[in-house]
């Protein structure tokens, strides 16, 4: 056969020999919703790790620590979330040991973005959301592509059900598409109606995406420290 005058052999296949598809990546789902008040953030996931129809565990907290103002949200792969997440921590640790103090959300923020932009070509398959304290004790959210692009809002969803949570918080934060003289909204957001919002959205998304479920970890972040809750979701 010729085609633009370039030879093409067909694909002979040997008989009894299988050809095997490598597929490095594995969705594990999982949701993040965070919310940045004016002294406060919160920051919210849920605990379903689960691969297509089979769940590994009801109770995966993909929340985690990074100081006493900052909680890094990831969801996707969860082998790169425990890969990056360490890397991070590492670092972090070693920020700490050179310059004698902890490391600020904002230079955390960026940190991470370099971190994620050095793995371009092969790029971690995880949605991160970072929420916490600016050096101005103001609650921040940043929101990073896999490749590291970041940008900074006061609410932003991910993961698996990021696509059904974010117009909630466009809405109920953003205020967006609402009549605010028919509704009667506070002049200023609380970080109970934060946690309202957040633990809402999750009931809602809940009903819709069979890889968001079982819990709600829940931290609320403020200069006092951070505050654990935890919400039950459906099960099934």
């Amino acid at each position: 056969m010729n085609y633009l005058s370039i030879e093409q052999f067909p694909d002979y296949k040997v008989p009894g020999v299988k050809h095997q598809d490598f597929q490095p990546y594995e969705s594990n789902g999982g949701s993040i919703v965070a919310i940045a008040g004016n002294d406060f953030a919160v920051i919210a996931a849920d605990s379903r790790l689960s691969s297509g129809y089979t769940i590994h565990t009801r109770n995966g907290n993909k929340l985690f620590q990074l100081s006493s103002n900052a909680v890094l949200g990831s969801t996707g792969c969860w082998c790169d979330t425990l890969a990056l997440t360490a890397l991070v921590k590492a670092r972090m640790q070693m920020y700490e040991h050179t310059h004698s103090k902890t490391m600020s959300t904002d230079a955390t923020a960026q940190m991470l973005s370099i971190l994620m932009y050095n793995r371009r070509f092969f790029p971690y398959y995880v949605s991160n959301v970072l929420a916490g304290l600016n050096s101005e004790g103001k609650g921040v959210v940043y929101s990073y592509d896999p490749i590291g692009h970041f940008e900074k809002s006061n609410s932003r969803a991910g993961g698996s059900a990021g696509a059904l949570l974010q117009p909630v918080l466009d809405n109920q934060i953003g205020l967006k598409n609402i009549k605010l003289e028919h509704i009667g909204f506070p002049a200023e957001l609380t970080k109970e109606r934060a946690v309202a919002i957040a633990s809402d959205a999750f009931i809602s998304a809940t009903e819709r995406d069979i890889y968001t479920g079982d819990s709600v970890q829940i931290n609320i972040i403020t200069k006092s420290g951070i505050e654990v809750k935890e919400l039950q979701l459906r099960k099934d």
